[in-house]
């Protein structure tokens, strides 16, 4: 009698175990299924705030309805092959151009009679603009001087921009590039005579 009563206890203790496993097992799996569903909704909030701004000037940029009738430039068709090559840039349409020069005075504005310190200083200013940072690609200093491409293309569009500092301002300049080919590969000639000198 007594050797059965141990056994329900034990029987008892086990089945409590299973239960308990189970409920930690369930609580597990849930938990683990959470952060998917969340991770999947969330979105890169620099990413996010630039799309808003890029809508904004899109939509200040986008023309009449009598202009829609104007085909834009077809883009040069990309290379069959996967080795970095320079490329020239390719035309802006009419609404590229008009939210290349909002982006530009927007920069030329918050660097004016500042410009920056050195290529942290100058990154860490364009994503208080909303620029982010996996849109930021590092190319070789100018003159000494700390530069960055902007890669602003959103769906179709080609717009990119280079800002160079010069000490006491930027220089910004807008490019269109072309399918599949990156920031870092167009081919530009260094203007110093440019109107977007943030002056």
């Amino acid at each position: 009698m007594r050797s059965i009563h141990l056994s329900k206890s034990l029987l008892a203790s086990a089945l409590g175990g299973v239960v308990l496993l189970t409920g930690i097992g369930a609580q597990q799996a849930t938990a683990g299924q959470t952060p998917m569903v969340k991770a999947a909704s969330v979105t890169n909030p620099f990413e996010s705030r630039f799309l808003e701004m890029a809508d904004l000037i899109a939509q200040s940029c986008a023309p009449d309805v009598s202009d829609s009738a104007a085909a834009a430039p077809a883009a040069e068709p990309s290379p069959d092959t996967t080795l970095p090559i320079l490329v020239d840039p390719v035309p802006l349409s009419s609404e590229e151009s008009c939210a290349a020069q909002r982006h530009q005075a927007r920069i030329s504005r918050a660097f004016s009679g500042t410009g920056a310190a050195s290529y942290t200083d100058l990154r860490n200013r364009l994503m208080k603009l909303n620029y982010p940072p996996a849109r930021m690609y590092r190319m070789p200093d100018f003159s000494g001087e700390p530069r960055v491409r902007l890669d602003l293309r959103v769906g179709a569009e080609r717009l990119a921009l280079e800002v160079t500092d010069l000490g006491n301002s930027v220089m910004v300049e807008a490019f269109g590039v072309p399918k599949d080919v990156k920031v870092t590969e167009v081919r530009l000639v260094p203007q110093l005579d440019a109107p977007t000198l943030g002056h």
